[in-house]
């Protein structure tokens, strides 16, 4: 069985803390504009990259197959509206 040697990578940090990240390792990793967790454990720091919102783009689809996310959005204004007008009547105040 073939053992996989890992490759060492010395970067510098600057005055202000900065470290750049080497390009092979943000490719390989998928680190472009985005925030990182840094984890501190006994052997030192990790980095690692958070997931950014668009990466979630379309996640829920097949929750709601044959909607689309404005149908969503404005079928549960509707019954947010619905249970507010009713919750306005039962405390005897106006519908707005």
């Amino acid at each position: 069985m073939e053992k996989k040697t890992k490759e060492v990578i010395v970067v510098s940090v600057t005055k202000k803390g900065q470290a750049t990240i080497p390009k092979k390792l943000r490719e390989k990793y998928g680190i472009k504009h985005k925030a990182l967790l840094v984890e501190e454990g006994e052997k030192g720091i990790l980095l690692k990259p958070l997931p950014s919102p668009a990466d979630a783009f379309g996640s829920l689809k097949h929750l709601f197959p044959d909607k689309t996310a404005r149908e969503i959005v404005e079928e549960g204004r509707r019954e947010d509206y619905e249970r507010d007008k009713r919750l306005l009547k039962l405390a005897g105040l106006p519908d707005v």
